[in-house]
This record gives C-alpha cells, sequence and structure tokens, in this order.
C-alpha cells in the first residue's frame, strides 16, 4: 500500500463482459497489463467501476481472485452490495479470502439511506472484529446514494490502526484539507477520485488518485505527478486539460470507457450489464475519438 512516499495511481476496474454477457477473462487480463504499463500502482477491484451491484457474489470473488494473480501491483477490493449486513458480511469475507491485499468499505453500505445521520462506526468495529489480519478501507461509493465519512468517524478509524486506503469522493478542496490534516502522520492514505481537485490535494498531502479516468488515459495522470516536483507552471497546465477531459465521465460511462478500450485492442467488446450498448450514440462515440486525439496530442505535448 502506498504510504504517502510515493504517489499513487489506482485504477477503478471495469469488469470486461463479452457480447453476450458473461465476464471475458482474456479482456481482463490485457486490461490488466493496460493500467499497468499506463502507471497503476496499484488495483481497484470489485468497485462500482466493475459493475460490483450486477455481479454475482461468485463473479465478485473470481474476479478479484484472477486480477490478484495476474496482477504485478498490489490489489484491493471492495464487494459487498447487500443491504443486510449479515449478506454483508458473507461478501466481505468472500472478497478477503482472495488474496486481496486490503479490504474497502463501501460507506453507504454501512447505513440505510433514511439513516445517513446515524454513525458507521458500530458497523464498521463488528467488520473489524469479524474479518481481522487484514488492512481496511473506505470507499464514498456515490450508487445508490453517496454517504460522506465525518472527520469523527475518520479520526476513530485511523485509531484503529486497521485502515490504509480511502478513495475519497467528497470532490471539494476544503474538506480534502480537513481530511488530511487528521490522517496526517498516519498510514491511513487518502486517495482523490476527483480530477478538477486532484493536483490541489495531492500538494496538500493526498496520496494519489483513485478515478475513473484511468480508464482512458492513466498515463497523463503519471505525467502530471512528475511535472509536480519539476515543472509547476507545466503541471497546472496539465491538470486544466485533465479536468476539462474528465467532463466525460457524465457522458455514458462506463460504456464510452469500454468502447475507448476496445478500440485500443485491449476489450473485446463495449457491453455492460448498467447500461445498454446501443445508448453511445455516434455523437458520444465521435467525443471519445476526439478525446482519444486530444490525449495523443498532450502526451506529445508533455
Amino acid at each position: 500500500m502506498n504510504e504517502n512516499k510515493n504517489i499513487g495511481l489506482w485504477p477503478v476496474m471495469l469488469t470486461p463482459f463479452t457480447d453476450e454477457g458473461e465476464v471475458d477473462y482474456a479482456s481482463l487480463e490485457r486490461l490488466i497489463e493496460w493500467y499497468e504499463k499506463g502507471g497503476a500502482t496499484g488495483l481497484f477491484a470489485c468497485c462500482q467501476s466493475s459493475e460490483i451491484f450486477f455481479l454475482s457474489l461468485r463473479e465478485r470473488a473470481e474476479i478479484a481472485r484472477f486480477v490478484v494473480s495476474h496482477a504485478h501491483v498490489p490489489v484491493i477490493a471492495s464487494g459487498h452490495v447487500s443491504d443486510g449486513f449479515s449478506d454483508q458480511l458473507e461478501e466481505l469475507k468472500a472478497v478477503a479470502s482472495t488474496g486481496v491485499e486490503a479490504l474497502i468499505l463501501i460507506t453507504n453500505r454501512l447505513v440505510g439511506a433514511g439513516r445517513q445521520g446515524e454513525s458507521i462506526m458500530p458497523r464498521v468495529e463488528m467488520i473489524a472484529k469479524e474479518i481481522p489480519d487484514i488492512p481496511l478501507g473506505f470507499y464514498e461509493c456515490p450508487y445508490p446514494f453517496k454517504r460522506l465519512i465525518t472527520l469523527e468517524e475518520l479520526e476513530r478509524c485511523r485509531d484503529m490502526g486497521r485502515f490504509r486506503f480511502m478513495k475519497d469522493t467528497c470532490c471539494d478542496i476544503d474538506i480534502i484539507t480537513e481530511r488530511l490534516g487528521v490522517l496526517n502522520g498516519s498510514d491511513f492514505a487518502l486517495y482523490n477520485a476527483n480530477t478538477t481537485t486532484l493536483l490541489e490535494s495531492v500538494r496538500r498531502g493526498a496520496a494519489g488518485f483513485s478515478g475513473v479516468m484511468l480508464s482512458f488515459h492513466p498515463v497523463l495522470y503519471k505525467r502530471l505527478f512528475e511535472l509536480m516536483d519539476t515543472d509547476g507552471i507545466k503541471a497546472d497546465e496539465l491538470q486544466s486539460f485533465l479536468t476539462m477531459f474528465s467532463e466525460i465521465e457524465r457522458q455514458y460511462y462506463p460504456v464510452n470507457a469500454k468502447h475507448f478500450l476496445k478500440g485500443e485492442g485491449v476489450l473485446t467488446s463495449a457491453y455492460t450489464r448498467t447500461k445498454p450498448a446501443e445508448g453511445l450514440t455516434p455523437t458520444f462515440v465521435e467525443e471519445v475519438r476526439q478525446l482519444k486525439t486530444a490525449q495523443d496530442m498532450l502526451i506529445r505535448m508533455y
């Protein structure tokens, strides 16, 4: 795990499918290699980008185990999607048994949609007791609703000594700064999921990036962090381009990312279980093509 000594890139992994909707493990192996060649320092399997809410528990565990066995970087995973807590424990134990380096807890699974004011700590403590001997982390998954962790909860988890990873989705540099103050000096590292605030958050102590745009151009994020220490002006320029590029997240993700990776020869299909592939309109396809042209230009420039 990254301990704030090196800036990390942790892609939230896609799940490749065949056109018939089955998990495509040959494409998954190529995807792992593609992320690693792009500069990934770790892989976040079984997350929302992986379509975990549309995967069976068997599929989630098999995917995590496959990524662990084929990756050359550390692998973490989530994968608990049920509403019932006992079912979630079963899911988390299954994922923990796959050999991942850390088990990531989805914050909105720890409280119900109508109980967001309640503390997540009772369930966090039960999970830590029921599943010992593996590092833990948090993911503020926006689906089916976003539940941000509070500073008090963050401090208590820091003091537990089990937590190593946080995928921050607050998209607010002031909140991120407060969180970094709580985590300062600990092994509990914060990874920003938001491109717009990314460079400033890393300058303030964030450990790196864990966002969906790593399925388009991880090499540019790697370059961003290299420039941060060598040429701050160019880093600011590249950050501005990456922020504009990241608007494609709002287009038709993850179909658009799979379409892009199909064009790169990584995936064989753009099929997803979350959205119909035909929803990627000709205009959306053209936007992806133009993004490819623009990112290739920036790779040459920077």
